[in-house]
């Protein structure tokens, strides 16, 4: 699994700063896309066990979410990586554009973005979107965080 970059990001996990990691291989390729380079195979760096650690020890206290944009293409390493960050105690979520996410890495997720992108439709900052953000949890849909004047 390669990850294009890392940020921190504020907006992504309502009331959360999260890791986000980007990852590349994304098989979507919806019209529109805003990351049209993470559709290539391997653009980037392997994330190692040893990278994704070293991330989540230096920002232990700033952050508290570990996010994936995507990955859910390689689901064992993807759960290897999700189960790390929850025994490092931070939460974890999912975007991804699939509007059925594997129940294995479901599993390991408190929250999931799902629902390709549609530009029509919007973001999950519009009312008229498709896309949905989910806590895990309790299955309900939490759109109305990102609503701004709703």
């Amino acid at each position: 699994m390669y990850f294009h970059n890392m940020q921190i990001v504020l907006q992504e996990v309502p009331g959360h700063i999260s890791i986000c990691f980007s990852i590349s291989g994304c098989t979507m390729h919806c019209e529109g896309c805003h990351s049209p380079f993470l559709w290539k195979q391997k653009n980037g760096q392997k994330l190692t066990l040893d990278i994704f650690t070293s991330i989540l020890n230096q920002y232990k206290g700033f952050s508290d979410c570990a996010l994936f944009m995507g990955g859910e293409w390689h689901p064992e390493e993807l759960i290897t990586y999700l189960k790390l960050a929850k025994k490092k105690g931070y939460k974890t979520c999912l975007y991804s554009g699939e509007d059925h996410i594997d129940p294995n890495i479901l599993a390991q997720l408190d929250w999931v973005k799902t629902g390709k992108w549609i530009a029509k439709r919007g973001g999950l900052d519009a009312l008229t979107t498709n896309q949905k953000f989910i806590e895990v949890k309790s299955n309900t849909i939490l759109n109305h965080l990102f609503i701004k004047n709703p």
